[in-house]
């Protein structure tokens, strides 16, 4: 079944008096939603008491739990001791997120850095295929690995790529951030064809069952030349990119995916948005 669901804590979370992440999970569900995204975009930093206790308040819910690895993750950078750090990085989430009884660990692949395009592509595939070694020896090939698309221009993450990436291994699952394809490529995504012909894309290249339950980020999001900005809220209606030419894509296409908002401080509400936007779709 398709989900729904925030990155992290809404403003309206502490707003009610909650706190601990553990409560995130009867505030998602109360709210009518099915997912949650917990970010380690500052590192790993938490107990395995921690991590289990997080994913019995999800069990208890039925709230589906991802991770996003942290933000400083570089598979494109020259050094061999910045990539060791950048596979920990990955795994470490892994380790946690099995822990939590989830299964999708979300991670930005790359920056270009100093390199021609197609050198750091090539770089970051050749680390993904590391990456893909270290997971099955540590015995997490039963979670999904997902690179995400990356909004600004000076990092690695077109959908093209991720794809490239995707094809690596069947661990690795798209992450495709639609505010950030549509932030680089200076507000592309308007129509159902527009978000269709991204999604039949994907189908083309990896197969209609791995892309049956890909993994989506959305919002609005401000950008400019060089792409991203910041993330906005639905309340705005200058940048864009809209979620019900979405919806109805993905009904036509029958795909299902895990999808959560990322919307600045109201996210749960956005998330909830997207959820009732999605059922009103007609295909």
């Amino acid at each position: 079944m398709i989900k729904f669901g925030p990155s992290g804590n809404s403003e309206s979370f502490y707003a009610q008096g909650y706190s601990h992440t553990e409560q995130s999970a009867k505030f998602v569900r109360d709210m009518g939603l099915d997912c949650f995204e917990y970010s380690f975009g500052r590192g790993v930093r938490m107990s395995e008491g921690k991590a289990i206790s997080i994913g019995e308040a999800f069990a208890a819910q039925q709230v589906d739990i991802s991770v996003h690895a942290p933000y400083y993750i570089n598979f494109a950078n020259p050094s061999e001791e910045s990539a060791a750090k950048s596979y920990n990085y990955v795994l470490d989430s892994a380790r946690a997120m099995k822990l939590m009884g989830g299964r999708r660990v979300v991670f930005h692949a790359a920056t270009q850095g100093k390199m021609e395009r197609e050198e750091a592509v090539r770089l970051t595939e050749e680390r993904l295929k590391v990456l893909r070694d270290y997971i099955y020896l540590n015995g997490l090939q039963e979670l999904y690995f997902c690179p995400e698309t990356m909004g600004k221009i000076a990092q690695i993450g077109t959908l093209e790529e991720v794809v490239r990436f995707c094809k690596i291994d069947p661990v690795f699952l798209p992450a495709v951030d639609f505010g950030h394809l549509n932030a680089r490529e200076q507000g592309s995504l308007h129509t159902v064809e527009d978000y269709r012909s991204r999604l039949e894309y994907m189908i083309a290249e990896l197969g209609f069952e791995r892309v049956k339950h890909f993994h989506v980020h959305f919002s609005k999001i401000q950008y400019s030349t060089k792409g991203e900005v910041r993330h906005l809220t639905f309340a705005d209606h200058t940048y864009g990119p809209e979620f019900e030419p979405l919806a109805v894509a993905l009904k036509q296409l029958k795909l299902e995916p895990y999808i959560v908002s990322e919307s600045a401080g109201t996210q749960a509400e956005d998330a909830l948005a997207m959820k009732r936007m999605y059922e009103a779709a007609e295909v």
